[in-house]
């Protein structure tokens, strides 16, 4: 019997405080023996022991790759909900690296409900199965009922969930009786017995049992994992022993090891075994060895199996993420490698998605709603989501099998999302496909003399500034530095250093492109220059754009200024404001931020201004016109680096809540009429948040039909944010919608032909759809700015 799941290798190392880091050494010998898993046996009486939790923290900041374990927790000193935030924790500080063995144990009886009296078998398995509930529970973020366990031995009443874990934590068991191993079956992830323990044939009745209990559960018996301990030494002459009979202790060569411990991967579907030993001799030569030389003989033995006759499956079970074949000549079932996800996932997995055919390159970072990690991936920046999958490729031939897979549910929600801010809301959907670039986040110098960069489409513009800051360089991109690079360098890029330098789509010189049909392209101005053009500006509408070569500007230190005015005189000061800008030499850029009227306060204006120049006596001078038009309230001048300003984004995820609302326009230079209404308009209360940028000086330097973004003739960009319940929409059609000359998408939640006329001038728009029509003619990049 073989479950399917790839082959792994562990160490079990006794937690020994004296010396105080010789377990965290043999712990750091097993990740560089190549093990996946180093586990700890936990006695927290045990005076001789470190405390296994703490030594698991250490242990997981001391290595990078292996994941770490308790081998087992032993639950009644461990109370689950403190055991799971521990867990959680421990898992988000390891990058996804926790995972959860539970025992038993021996120490029942302080249990309250129990009155001191030790608990029997099936009580225990009682209090394990309520503490498993319990864990699950307290992970289970997304679940927004009351959180109630009502248990004999474990109590949970209106308990706060979280944190989710960074991975979906299995949960394994160390047990042998049949209570216990049907507790397996139904609830747990993974079975970890100890060979010495063991009689002939336990293997195989303990599979039994459990396979029939999942069955029974409405689980697939290949989403537990047979995990083995076992022990040995390694000797130079082969031993004796029965042809056909298993050892349960190994002494003998390598090559002896792997002859015997074949036969559990292959007939008892052992996918981990954990070695037992403190010896790093023993750790070295069986991590280096044996595990390598155990891997390539399995990939054999089932690669001839697969070449067999027949097909089944594991316990004649359903719902599965794999196919199954029978080898004809040893009658073994065999599956494809992977783990089947577990029920619990699958439950929650949405209608209209077929989840099984998800390729296999992108399977390992595809999140469903049951992940762990769904809550950091489902929403934007602004807005909630509840995508039935987020696919996460990590190269270009992987985006183009996520396109593929997209193509095949052509009547699903399908966004494309670089670094997840999407103020359009367009990048997170209700039930659909999100292709998330987060993982394509790269950056190098391509040429140092000609300052061209390379940058992935998933980097974070403050990542990029603080790549580009040692070299003296910087790249004007918007004022948010947790915006994602593809989203703004396919739209325009409207940001601090725009009146200089322009807009952000200015300094591409070339795209990486993953077309509908799962073409790669490089986009230039002599390869594909109908892409190159269309790209900059209507991005989202040709392909999905994988990497960018900038040519970025050399940018020292600037001034950068927070402004305060009392703007009593809205109209007056919003005038003052756009005329300063528009008069200012190009090496200032500012935006202005006003919210909604606040009873009995005066409104406030705040004004950011980024100068581009080191000298004080300048950045005062660009200032001061402004500083006489209004009262100021507060202020802050700094002398400060681009990276600096730009560093203004947290690493936490995105957690966007309901369906904000967001209106978008271009103008010119701000007239009284402008200024009149718009003061109408903060002040009837649509608004909470309205911004306007400039976006003039260089950005009319290029020619208005070079790139698909248009209305270069535009001097600012105005923004307003609201909702429904506040009636922005028809309060800026009545009041703003009379003064734009054009509009700018990304700041536009409103989709159709009224928008995408206020985006493109006819001409621009005529030659968008000319190569949609080419590129994309089944309209796969259909939910963002649909030019159709």
């Amino acid at each position: 019997m073989h479950y399917g799941h790839d082959l792994q290798f562990g160490t079990f190392i006794t937690p020994r405080n004296d010396p105080p880091h010789a377990a965290v050494r043999l712990a750091e010998l097993s990740e560089a023996s190549g093990y996946d898993l180093v586990t700890f046996q936990d006695h927290p009486y045990q005076p001789a022991f470190h405390d296994t939790q703490t030594l698991l923290t250490w242990v997981a900041a001391r290595t990078e790759r292996i994941h770490v374990a308790a081998n087992v927790a032993n639950v009644p000193l461990r109370p689950p909900a403190v055991l799971a935030r521990a867990a959680a924790s421990l898992d988000l500080l390891s990058g996804g690296r926790f995972d959860l063995a539970l025992g038993a144990g021996g120490f029942w009886d302080p249990i309250a409900a129990m009155g001191g009296v030790k608990l029997t078998p099936g009580q225990a398995v009682d209090a394990l199965s309520e503490a498993i509930d319990v864990i699950r529970g307290t992970w289970d973020v997304d679940e927004h009922a009351r959180f109630v366990v009502d248990g004999t031995y474990h109590h949970v009443n209106g308990a706060k969930r979280g944190p989710a874990p960074a991975h979906n934590i299995p949960i394994w068991i160390g047990a042998l009786k049949p209570r216990m191993l049907r507790l397996i079956g139904r609830k747990g992830d993974g079975w970890l017995p100890s060979l010495g323990y063991l009689q002939p044939g336990d293997l195989e009745r303990g599979n039994r049992t459990i396979d029939e209990a999942a069955l029974a559960a409405g689980r697939d018996p290949r989403e537990i994992r047979r995990l083995l301990n076992i022990g040995g030494r390694f000797t130079s002459g082969r031993s004796g022993g029965q042809a056909g009979v298993k050892v349960t202790s190994f002494d003998g060569p390598a090559e002896q090891w792997v002859e015997q411990l074949l036969p559990y991967v292959l007939e008892d579907g052992i996918g981990t075994f954990v070695l037992a030993s403190d010896d790093p001799g023993t750790i070295a030569h069986f991590g280096e060895e044996v595990a390598p030389a155990l891997r390539e003989a399995v990939a054999a033995e089932l690669g001839r199996a697969g070449a067999g006759t027949g097909a089944g499956a594991v316990g004649g079970a359903a719902g599965g993420d794999q196919g199954t074949t029978t080898d004809a000549a040893g009658g073994r079932i065999v599956a494809s490698a992977g783990q089947v996800r577990s029920s619990a996932v699958r439950a929650k997995r949405r209608d209209g998605i077929d989840y099984d055919a998800v390729p296999p390159s992108l399977a390992a970072h595809a999140i469903e709603p049951g992940d762990a990690g769904y809550s950091r991936v489902k929403s934007t920046y602004m807005r909630g989501g509840s995508p039935g999958i987020v696919l996460q490729p990590g190269d270009p031939e992987q985006v183009a099998e996520a396109l593929a897979f997209a193509r095949r549910h052509a009547d699903v929600p399908f966004g494309v999302r670089s670094g997840g801010h999407g103020i359009s809301g367009r990048s997170t959907n209700d039930g659909g496909i999100v292709l998330d670039l987060s993982r394509l986040n790269a950056m190098r110098v391509l040429d140092a003399d000609r300052r061209l960069v390379r940058v992935e489409a998933g980097a974070r513009w403050m990542d990029v500034a603080a790549f580009l800051s040692p070299h003296g360089w910087a790249l004007s991109s918007g004022d948010y530095g947790g915006v994602g690079v593809g989203g703004l360098a396919t739209a325009g890029g409207i940001g601090w250093l725009v009146r200089e330098h322009g807009l952000t789509i200015d300094h591409v010189r070339a795209v990486e492109l993953v077309l509908a049909d799962g073409s790669i392209v490089r986009a230039d101005a002599t390869q594909h220059p109908d892409l190159f053009w269309a790209v900059r500006g209507a991005g989202a509408n040709i392909g999905v754009a994988t990497a960018f070569e900038f040519e970025v500007d050399e940018v020292g230190e600037v001034g950068f200024a927070q402004l305060a005015f009392d703007a009593s005189d809205t109209a007056g000061f919003l005038q003052a404001w756009g005329d300063w800008v528009v008069d200012s030499p190009r090496d200032l850029t500012s935006f202005l931020l006003m919210g909604g009227p606040r009873p009995g306060q005066p409104p406030v204006a705040q004004v950011m201004a980024v100068i581009d120049s080191n000298d004080p006596d300048t950045i005062l001078a660009r200032l001061q016109p402004l500083a006489e038009v209004a009262p100021l309230v507060g202020q802050e001048v700094r002398l400060t680096t681009y990276e600096a300003v730009i560093s203004n984004a947290s690493d936490a995820a995105h957690a966007g809540q309901g369906e904000p609302m967001a209106k978008s326009g271009l103008i010119g230079r701000i007239t009284p009429e402008f200024a009149r209404d718009a003061a109408a308009f903060l002040e009837s209360g649509a608004t909470y948040f309205f911004q306007i940028r400039a976006a003039g000086g260089a950005v009319h330097d290029v020619p208005a039909d070079a790139t698909a973004y248009g209305h270069r003739e535009a001097e600012f960009s105005v923004a307003a944010m609201g909702s429904p319940r506040h009636g922005t929409s028809a309060t800026w059609n009545e009041l703003m919608a009379p003064h734009m000359s054009g509009a700018y998408l990304s700041f536009e939640t409103e989709q159709g032909p009224e928008q995408l006329a206020a985006a493109y001038p006819p001409a621009t728009l005529e030659r968008l759809r000319e190569i949609k029509r080419r590129v994309d003619p089944d309209n796969l990049f259909r939910d963002n700015a649909n030019i159709a």
